[in-house]
């Protein structure tokens, strides 16, 4: 077994679409939007313009430590060699557990949409959702295991297919209420700031959800043409794209709907926007085909990040390295893919012992904010610390490259404690037990250096 993955596999274009299938705007849209409307009401279309901002600024971190360490580890590795082994070891433990739990609300509407075609009765059954889930999960894990270039080949043509069909549903949706009005006229004030302290909090970890997924691009430097260049690229590209699909379906969702309407479409509120804007329900099952692509493309990039920080782990000696290796022929990390496998298909099917599945998305969209929080967070003071020196060279430099992800690191900390505050034992279970849980792995010592490519 080696220990290099497949170098110069993916190219600019292939890395910004791959950091539009993290981030998925179809899936995301479909099951994140009605658990925004229920926590920021009509503030939620500009709560994502406005959290964007220290999505951004940690953006900008990924770029910069790219462009000088391009690893696997991505935010691991970074914060490994800058703040030491054990902060390193729980950022990239607090990846390996966001992922895992995303298991379960990404493989969810996978399931209920492919059942709004073929049994829409059974579309509120966790048994049965939870079932045809696994199904997509063992496939689409299939699909990695056989090689990077093919799973990049997949991602280009559904991420294309599916960014067209929710241009026409949004389209359609503001044709539609053009000409027959909208359920809530359209004010100003739904990007305003009149957030009270507890939903300001909520709302933000909200939206780093939302956002998240997009730096599966520094997760995939070492098989990225010019990553330096590319990878770091191709995930800032990725957000400003899919922060316009997220306003302008969220919108959408407001303009067609009440409140109380739009928080009960928590497993595919695209479907039910396609229907409203008259599209009927062929029109809402082609809409349910991007959330489907969305949610295979969204569930293979969450395992890519899995496998290539368990295995940048792994090399490294900060885990088994019985992970750290690549299979000769498929030039993948296998052994961390069959970890992968068996703990999420068991963190699936212990979800389907909650009562709904709005309560499983819901408390586990939570928990994510926590640990992507966290790991953010440190990306950005990384960030920071690596470029406080550039002020000799540009202030404007210096307030882009260090005070902005400093600040914007700050921001994802300060939210992500207040938050906790606030949510249900369950949430608080997974998200801080699962950090937690991490020093039970933790190895004080470091045994080996990873290969990174330095610029």
């Amino acid at each position: 077994m080696r220990t290099e993955l497949r170098a110069n596999s993916l190219s600019f274009i292939e890395s910004i679409v791959m950091g539009i299938a993290g981030s998925a705007p179809g899936y995301t849209i479909a099951v994140t939007t009605a658990a925004l409307i229920g926590t920021a009401g009509f503030l939620s279309p500009g709560s994502l313009i406005i959290f964007a901002v220290p999505m951004l600024g940690i953006a900008v971190a990924y770029k910069a430590l790219t462009k000088r360490m391009a690893n696997a580890g991505a935010a691991y590795e970074w914060t490994t060699r800058v703040f030491g082994r054990l902060f390193g070891f729980f950022s990239g433990w607090a990846l390996l557990v966001a992922s895992m739990v995303f298991m379960v609300t990404g493989s969810l509407p996978i399931a209920t949409s492919t059942l709004n075609f073929i049994a829409p009765a059974l579309t509120k059954s966790v048994l049965a959702t939870t079932s045809v889930a696994t199904l997509w999960f063992l496939l689409i894990a299939v699909v990695l295991i056989a090689g990077i270039k093919l799973t990049s080949k997949i991602q280009l043509v559904m991420s294309t297919i599916e960014l067209v069909i929710l241009a026409v549903v949004a389209i359609a949706a503001f044709v539609h209420v053009a000409a027959h009005g909208a359920v809530n006229p359209f004010s100003w004030s739904w990007f305003g700031f009149h957030y009270t302290a507890g939903g300001f909090a909520a709302t933000a970890l909200v939206v780093v959800f939302f956002y998240w997924g997009w730096d599966v691009t520094a997760n995939l430097a070492e098989e990225t043409k010019d990553a330096e260049i590319n990878a770091g690229n191709g995930g800032f590209g990725s957000v400003f794209v899919t922060i316009t699909y997220y306003v302008a379906f969220t919108l959408a969702a407001l303009l067609l709907f009440t409140t109380k309407a739009a928080q009960g479409y928590s497993d595919n509120i695209i479907y039910n926007i396609a229907v409203a804007s008259g599209l009927g329900r062929t029109g809402g099952l082609i809409a349910s085909i991007a959330v489907i692509l969305s949610s295979i493309a969204t569930l293979e990039t969450t395992m890519l990040q899995f496998s290539r920080t368990l295995f940048a782990m792994g090399r490294d000696g900060a885990l088994s390295r019985h992970f750290g290796m690549v299979d000769e022929r498929t030039e993948t990390p296998v052994r961390a893919m069959y970890l992968l496998i068996g703990v999420g298909l068991v963190v699936l099917w212990v979800s389907s012992l909650m009562p709904s599945i709005n309560a499983i998305i819901t408390d586990s969209v939570n928990a994510i904010g926590i640990q992507v929080a966290y790991y953010y967070g440190l990306a950005g003071l990384v960030a920071a610390w690596v470029m406080r020196d550039i002020y000799r060279e540009s202030i404007p430099l210096w307030i882009g490259l260090c005070l902005f992800p400093a600040l914007s690191a700050i921001f994802l900390f300060a939210m992500g404690l207040y938050a906790i505050t606030t949510f249900n034992l369950v949430t608080n279970l997974v998200g801080i037990g699962g950090l937690v849980a991490g020093i039970i792995f933790f190895r004080p010592t470091r045994t080996t250096a990873a290969p990174a490519t330095a610029s």
